[in-house]
């Protein structure tokens, strides 16, 4: 996912796998009640977020400086996408704003775990009764709305970019969405596409939607807390997916609706009349309405979250600006400041990109030695410092962080490229470049670190002869119309870039760093997230191989394997697996981070009078 994230144990990661899971068939065990986390109908422990005397009521206002990625229920793939959905787009299972909990997946519209059949094979999920579209009159949600939400996933106009975590694991899935890839991105067209073609693996009877699968995968069941499987009414069908009409006509399911959305400037979001707290496990809904501002900049926003005033009550997604956090760290370490989180992002954020299609310098950055030599120009520890040092931004040097199954395979201490100015001149020289080049840097200016890297790597790059310049472009636009757009990477409208990524789910979730990133043309943008169009056929097939892995051990070892070969390569070049900085405003009560939105949770927080 398009996000900033980190790492976590591999046995915490197992048990988030195993909690989801329940069989039906022999085809694996049942989780006990004591390590369950389903709801009080299914014998396991029921869900009780927050503690103390909640409020009710209220406005809580969230401060950013850039744009969701798409308003719709099925097509985000970016943290604060994620965020924004929390309030009003409610999945089959979603991570629960409980200490401890964040990263185990709860069923949310879902009764229960998933019904494992067929040998592993088969998946069965029941929808609860109660959980209603704001439609007029209010409808229930139903299966085949997620299956509706599965298929136009994959549509020609806009596909999510995770596909390749599941295109071709789902069965008939990939054929599918061959098909729409070919179809006019139109209403008609596409509407027509869906109604007559089926996913021959994906089935709904009555409120349970059934997926089989084309091989055992232990990763499926935290899969579908992922957009694509999340229900979409039939109403969507009248737009064109990620179009500006479908981003002013969401219907909602969450406890918030969104009344008002001003791309990359503000979202309003309102109780929804349809929902009822009896139908969601997940989300408390204390506060009235949510409004969020996107145009402002870290640090207005940190001075006014810190005036306490009710005008500024948490982070969209600006965060605490870089001079800020070592005070803010010092004020949390001497317990003085309840108001500023570290939390984990199980991530590699930002790591640096190379653009291997760009045409500029010859094609320069095709070749593997000059993507290696400009890796040892540059100093993972000066950037490293620009994001407040190694306890906020431990160094990692390859693929998978910590936590991520396979990340502990890789030789300890590895480390392909120490920094090395003497020897990065010496391979540009040897690869045709004795006098180095210049590079086009893409990054976002209203983001501080975002800024620092550039100018650090501007220096620690013309050590080696390589001048650096900069393409500054507006938060809301960087993915949309820069790295998810091929004709901008083959311009070479940029060379080099900054980007972040953390798993789909947890633990065993190295396919959804590889898949996404490093499985060559399936994973181009705009389908994948491979910016810099990476392509290793070898690589390609061990991605297969970890995949299709009876467990999660025995992909360990491929996983390692293929992390250590991508660095080989050099298409990235990562930094570190950071904690992630926040801060709320005092009067923001039951504040709890949960990674997958990279934020507290609004939709379970309380206020108090500002």
């Amino acid at each position: 996912m398009r996000i900033r994230r980190r790492g976590y144990s591999a046995i915490a990661g197992m048990a988030a796998l195993a909690l989801i899971v329940t069989a039906c068939g022999g085809s694996s065990k049942s989780p006990s009640p004591s390590a369950s986390p389903s709801g009080a109908s299914s014998g396991y422990q029921a869900l009780n977020p927050g503690s103390g005397t909640a409020l009710h009521g209220g406005t809580l206002n969230m401060l950013g400086t850039g744009d969701v990625d798409y308003m719709d229920p099925n097509l985000s793939y970016y943290t604060i996408g994620y965020l924004g959905q929390r309030m009003w787009i409610r999945g089959l299972y979603a991570y629960p704003a409980i200490p401890g909990k964040t990263t185990l997946p709860y069923p949310d519209l879902a009764t229960a775990a998933p019904t494992v059949t067929n040998n592993g094979l088969t998946y069965s999920v029941t929808i609860r009764t109660g959980a209603m579209w704001n439609t007029t009159p209010a409808r229930q949600v139903t299966a085949a709305d997620a299956v509706l939400g599965l298929k136009r996933s994959c549509n020609p106009a806009q596909p999510f970019g995770g596909l390749p975590d599941f295109e071709n694991l789902i069965a008939g899935y990939a054929s599918f969405c061959a098909g729409f890839a070919k179809v006019a991105p139109t209403v008609a067209a596409i509407k027509a596409y869906i109604n007559g073609h089926q996913i021959s693996g994906v089935t709904a009877s009555g409120q349970t939607i059934t997926y089989t699968l084309t091989s055992t995968a232990s990763y499926f069941p935290p899969m579908l807390t992922l957009p694509p499987f999340n229900p979409a009414p039939v109403e969507i069908l009248n737009y064109v997916p990620a179009s500006n009409a479908d981003q002013q006509h969401p219907i909602a399911d969450g406890p918030y609706m969104v009344q008002s959305y001003t791309a990359a400037r503000t979202i309003v979001y309102v109780r929804n009349p349809s929902w009822t707290a009896s139908s969601d496990p997940i989300r408390k809904a204390y506060v009235d309405k949510i409004v969020v501002t996107e145009t402002g900049d870290q640090a207005t926003n940190q001075q006014q979250l810190q005036t306490n005033t009710a005008a500024a009550s948490m982070e969209w997604d600006s965060f605490p600006p870089v001079a800020s956090i070592p005070g803010l760290l010092s004020q949390m370490n001497q317990g003085l400041n309840h108001n500023f989180n570290l939390g984990p992002t199980y991530s590699s954020n930002p790591y640096i990109v190379f653009n291997t299609v760009s045409p500029n310098n010859g094609g320069a950055l095709s070749k593997v030695a000059v993507r290696q030599a400009l890796s040892y120009g540059i100093d993972r520890a000066h950037l490293i410092q620009d994001d407040n040092g190694p306890q906020v931004s431990p160094p990692l040097t390859h693929i998978l962080p910590p936590g991520i199954n396979g990340s502990q395979g890789v030789p300890s201490g590895y480390d392909l490229y120490p920094y090395n100015v003497a020897k990065a001149k010496s391979m540009l020289a040897a690869a045709g470049y004795p006098n180095g080049f210049t590079l086009k840097f893409l990054y976002r200016p209203t983001s501080s670190l975002s800024s620092k890297v550039f100018q650090t790597m501007q220096s620690d790059l013309s050590a080696i002869g390589v001048t650096l310049k900069g393409v500054g472009v507006p938060a809301a636009d960087f993915y949309t119309k820069y790295l998810q757009a091929p004709s901008v990477a083959h311009n070479g409208t940029w060379d080099v870039s900054l980007a972040g990524w953390g798993p789909d789910w947890y633990g065993d979730a190295a396919v959804s760093f590889f898949n996404p990133l490093y499985s060559g043309p399936a994973a181009y943008p705009p389908s994948g997230s491979n910016f810099g169009f990476y392509n290793n056929p070898a690589v390609t097939t061990m991605i297969g191989t970890g995949a299709k892995a009876a467990s999660a051990s025995a992909a360990a070892t491929t996983w390692a394997a293929a992390d250590q070969q991508v660095m080989q390569d050099a298409p990235i070049f990562p930094i570190t697996d950071p904690q992630q900085p926040l801060y709320h405003a005092s009067y923001v009560h039951n504040a709890v981070y949960v990674p997958a939105i990279q934020q507290f949770d609004p939709t379970n927080v309380w206020l108090s009078t500002p």
